[in-house]
């Protein structure tokens, strides 16, 4: 792909040669583009693949994938950007070109650290995993073997000779008249997957794999493929920002529609020691509300709860001062002795405010995003960290979410979508629930997003003023505007870049 300061002509193709270039509404992306574009076309096109891969992840979180909802926005998403998405439609070749030049344009700016590349490729797969998913069935072969993926379909005497043993095998087909579903002959290598869940029939080094499971295939092997990419992409990009055209546009993209920064910068001294009890029961979010309700019933938190929830307060508008107030105050009441405190801690809780060591100011909004607290460092017994949604005991996370008045058509709700493992969905689907809105018009991603949003919506769409404590009473059902570009995991991700992250495992050490 070559590029130039002047207006492109578009290549004029007809016929078969349209076809030829690209023959499905979806694609692995194995070649990369050949033809010349202008430098504007350049810029136009990534921006538009970042705006509608950052409406992929605010969509998955927001709704449960696959559903009408997502279907239906998804598709709206794709439209906008006139990429390509459905088959049979007139007209394919030009939305099709777009979407394969800015596929590989943004694979540019993401293969540049692996926290990049780890949410281009969650996006693009969740993306190919929609287009599949509206895929027309006579269409599925010709994209396998376009794929290069040795997938074949099985013939009708095949499929009833083996229909026994494969519908026992399937779970998927459970309830589904299995002479209406097409069936797969692949190597058993590449159904480990199926195979370690006991979910496929094997025979003679084949797996039998339903249509309804062969996605999960068709994934991986995008994965694998596409991580191989980036990686190769990566090695030779120093060779591409050779071109100073292309450095200044590749470093905007990677930095650019990641969402409203929450972390500390404008929030410091918001708010007072006082406030702290109340605004947990309001617009704390869950993860945050229970490992400050142990901090005030056992007076002591374990290190990942002193971390996590000490960067909350800190992001939220605690100055040192208080911090150091606040914690050496509650770790008294648990029977430790001050000299101990000031020995064994505040050094700590300065240094997480960068006035310690090497001065580091370090935030929650960049070292802990949902999708991290949901990931990562899971609670052991007598921690307290964590996400509610994903680490509690069912039955104990709905008397939770009972005592926070949450309705038992919701707790229903919520508790389905856990079980679904849809957990950022379900946080989300909490603080409609929490503050009476039936579409927040956002999506959360952070715990920051969650106190802030809270607070804007409680206060009349301003920010948390330090002087005014809002009541208990129950809220009027708010209109909140839409945003455009809500905090997001690759903006905790993106925004971690740089951070030095020695000494922190020591934040508030024993």
């Amino acid at each position: 792909m070559e590029f130039s300061g002047a207006k492109r002509k578009k290549q004029r193709l007809i016929g078969d040669q349209r076809n030829t270039c690209y023959p499905h509404s979806l694609q692995f992306y194995l070649q990369p583009p050949s033809e010349n574009i202008s430098l504007m076309e350049f810029e136009n096109l990534a921006i538009d693949r970042v705006k509608l891969l950052k409406a992929v992840e605010n969509l998955g979180v927001s709704y449960v994938k696959g559903t009408e909802q997502y279907q239906n926005k998804l598709e709206a998403e794709l439209r906008r950007v006139k990429f390509s998405f459905r088959e049979n439609l007139e007209d394919e070749y030009e939305p099709r070109r777009r979407d394969h030049i800015s596929h590989f344009i943004v694979r540019l700016a993401y293969c540049q650290s692996e926290d990049l590349r780890r949410w281009f490729i969650q996006q693009e797969m969740d993306l190919l995993r929609f287009r599949f998913s509206i895929l027309p069935k006579d269409k599925i072969q010709d994209f396998l073997r376009d794929s290069h993926l040795q997938f074949e379909a099985i013939k009708d005497e095949e499929k009833t000779l083996r229909e026994k043993d494969i519908t026992a095998s399937s779970p998927s087909l459970s309830g589904t008249k299995f002479e209406l579903e097409s069936v797969y002959k692949i190597p058993f290598a590449e159904a480990l997957d199926l195979f370690r869940g006991r979910k496929v029939y094997l025979e003679d080094g084949f797996a039998y794999v339903p249509l309804k499971d062969i996605v999960a295939i068709i994934l991986n092997e995008f994965r694998t493929k596409l991580s191989k990419a980036l990686a190769l992409t990566a090695r030779s990009l120093p060779t591409i920002l050779s071109d100073e055209r292309l450095q200044p546009l590749l470093n905007h993209f990677s930095h650019s529609y990641t969402g409203q920064d929450y972390s500390t910068q404008g929030n410091v001294g918001k708010i007072s020691l006082d406030q702290i009890d109340s605004l947990s029961t309001k617009s704390y979010p869950p993860c945050m509300r229970q490992v400050h309700k142990a901090l005030r019933d056992n007076h002591y938190l374990r290190h990942g709860g002193r971390t996590q929830y000490g960067l909350f307060l800190k992001d939220i508008g605690l100055t040192l001062e208080q911090a150091l107030q606040f914690w050496k105050q509650e770790f008294i009441r648990g029977k430790l002795d001050p000299d101990k405190f000031d020995k064994g801690y505040s050094y700590n809780i300065r240094h997480s405010f960068g006035k310690e060591g090497k001065r580091t100011d370090y935030t929650l909004f960049r070292l802990f995003s949902c999708l991290k607290i949901i990931l990562t460092n899971p609670p052991s017994q007598g921690d307290y960290h964590g996400c509610p949604f994903r680490h509690s005991d069912p039955e104990l996370l709905k008397q939770k979410l009972q005592s926070y008045k949450i309705s038992p058509g919701g707790i229903d709700q919520i508790l389905d979508l856990v079980k679904g493992t849809h957990y950022q969905v379900a946080y989300q689907k909490h603080f409609e629930m929490r503050h009476n809105v039936d579409d927040c018009g956002f999506s959360l991603n952070h715990p920051n997003q969650f106190f802030i949003e809270s607070q804007r919506i409680l206060n009349g769409g301003k920010d948390i003023k330090k002087e005014s404590i809002q009541p208990e009473t129950p809220q009027p059902k708010p209109s909140v505007q839409k945003t455009k570009d809500a905090s997001s995991a690759l903006a905790s991700l993106n925004s971690s870049l740089g951070v030095d992250m020695e000494g922190l495992e020591d934040y508030f050490s024993e």
